[in-house]
């Protein structure tokens, strides 16, 4: 009797610990098949290239996902103002945004840093676009940069989850600028820190949406802007304003794809790491199509739809001077501010 017994509460245990494996087992089968739905706006308006090419970023995520990272792209000002992308991912209304970091800069003053100060990210020599942008990701990754970053935006909750490089700073003006004389009284729209800048050069540095600087500069209220290549052959900002300065321009500037923290921390490790493997692609293809570009900007300049306008050098020297200035200024915004401006210029010690 008790041998029967001991068979009846052994089938017992044995069935309910089957039935608890296979609830297991339907339970991770359906956390593996979960797809995650999520939302993406630029702070760029249609036309700018590294905003059409987030539907890239979406599809390779998709891909490497197998289809289980949905992604909706929006451009500015689909869902929010650009201003507001900020806010608007730290609580959930976007699950990420791709902007520079300039535009946080008052936020954060390291993203001023992040986007590149004057003359922090100019290689010397005129090397093609993915050497140059290489040579910033790898400061970025190999100096501290991004640990330093991820911390920062941690204390917002966000997480930063990669850079990618625009090419080369553009800044187009109505008229052609040669001295520092020329630079007096222009409002000059821009980003973060630069706008500073602009006021120490003489000029008023104006920040607009990009998506109304076409119209800025038809109508004069700014008289110059900054963007990248995509100023030219996306935004044809260059029908209205078709002087292409030269001398105050970074080489490379470096963009962000920046997530809310508890949509990353949603994700099981593969999908993160998908998502790394996406923003990394995305980099890489951005700035293929940024070589092509810049070839047809090449074109533009020999037919003279766009004029190249140099600084003197007197003036170049003034403005690196500024610059060096703004580097301090900067450096006293915060510990992080000054541990950036640290890092990039013992970087730019390194370089030939």
């Amino acid at each position: 009797m008790k041998r029967k017994k001991g068979l009846f509460y052994g089938s017992l245990i044995f069935a309910a610990v089957f039935v608890g494996f296979l609830a297991f087992g339907n339970t991770m089968a359906t956390a593996a098949q979960k797809v995650y739905r999520m939302k993406i706006q630029s702070a760029y308006p249609r036309g700018d290239l590294s905003m059409g090419l987030l539907d890239y970023f979406a599809k390779d995520a998709a891909k490497k996902s197998n289809d289980r990272l949905k992604i909706a792209v929006f451009a500015e000002p689909e869902l929010v103002p650009a201003d507001q992308l900020f806010e608007a991912t730290q609580k959930g209304t976007l699950d990420m945004f791709q902007a520079v970091a300039a535009m946080w800069g008052g936020i954060m003053p390291v993203g001023n840093v992040e986007f590149g100060l004057p003359f922090a990210f100019h290689i010397p020599g005129d090397l093609p676009i993915l050497k140059s942008s290489n040579m910033v990701r790898k400061f970025f990754y190999d100096s501290g940069f991004v640990k330093l970053l991820r911390q920062q935006y941690a204390k917002h909750g966000l997480y930063w989850l990669d850079m990618h490089s625009y090419g080369p700073l553009f800044t187009l003006s109505r008229k052609p600028v040669r001295t520092c004389e020329d630079l007096k009284g222009l409002k000059v729209r821009a980003e973060g820190d630069w706008q500073k800048y602009y006021d120490m050069l003489g000029s008023q540095g104006i920040f607009i949406p990009g998506s109304e600087s076409y119209m800025g500069l038809k109508l004069g209220t700014i008289d110059a802007s900054q963007w990248d290549v995509s100023a030219i052959v996306g935004l044809h900002w260059n029908q209205v304003a078709p002087y292409w300065l030269l001398g105050l321009q970074n080489d490379v500037v470096p963009g962000q794809i920046v997530m809310n923290m508890k949509s990353w921390k949603a994700l099981p490790p593969d999908l993160q790491a998908a998502l790394h493997a996406a923003a990394k692609d995305y980099y890489y293809k951005l700035l293929e199509v940024y070589t092509g570009e810049m070839q047809k900007v090449a074109k533009l300049v020999k037919e003279g739809k766009v004029i190249k306008v140099h600084l003197d050098a007197k003036c170049e020297a003034h403005a690196a001077e500024v610059a060096d200035k703004l580097w301090d200024e900067t450096a006293k915004m915060g510990p992080a501010a000054a541990k950036g401006v640290e890092l990039v210029r013992a970087w730019r010690k390194t370089l030939k």
